[in-house]
């Protein structure tokens, strides 16, 4: 398995994706390893497989670079807790689904904007070196409120009296 830095490619429109984008910084596990249970044939379902798992985790411009402080971006040591937790507790099937799944941690408790993850069944096959899935999410973007629209003059009256005060009624 290749590990060198040289095998990550960003993503390639992450600054289109992303407004502002100035700089993403990636965080990245590669080669995780571990056993679970998961599959959808008969011999899967009861004997935990092994699995390999790689994770490039984007923040834009993590604080660290200025901070030298962990808290200011992800721990990669949280983050492969996380994945053995995942490994022995989940109840997926699918490699698909199973990847959906730290794509969502990633994301939504370690506050990736750009996750890549994939995650490979080796030796699945006595001919084949590997098996799997990779996947690529970004977070949401951060809705903008909706502009304001002007009011009609029964929803300004409707505001006011919504505020406490009553607009005089012309008497």
């Amino acid at each position: 398995m290749d590990t060198s830095i040289s095998s990550f490619t960003p993503p390639s429109s992450a600054a289109e994706q992303l407004p502002g984008l100035a700089a993403m910084d990636v965080v990245f596990i590669e080669g995780f390893t571990g056993d679970t249970v998961i599959g959808i044939h008969e011999t899967e379902l009861h004997r935990p497989q092994p699995l390999v798992i790689d994770v490039h985790m984007g923040l834009l411009r993590a604080r660290a670079c200025d901070t030298d402080r962990i808290a200011d971006t992800i721990d990669y040591g949280e983050v492969c807790q996380r994945l053995r937790g995942l490994m022995a507790q989940h109840k997926l099937q699918l490699l698909e689904a199973f990847a959906e799944a730290i794509a969502d941690i990633a994301i939504g408790e370690f506050g990736a904007c750009w996750v890549r993850v994939k995650v490979v069944k080796p030796r699945k096959f006595k001919d084949v070196g590997a098996v799997g899935v990779q996947i690529e999410r970004r977070a949401p973007l951060p809705e903008a409120p909706l502009p304001e629209a002007p009011l009609s003059r029964a929803g300004a009256v409707l505001r006011l009296i919504g505020s406490g005060m009553v607009p005089d009624q012309g008497r």
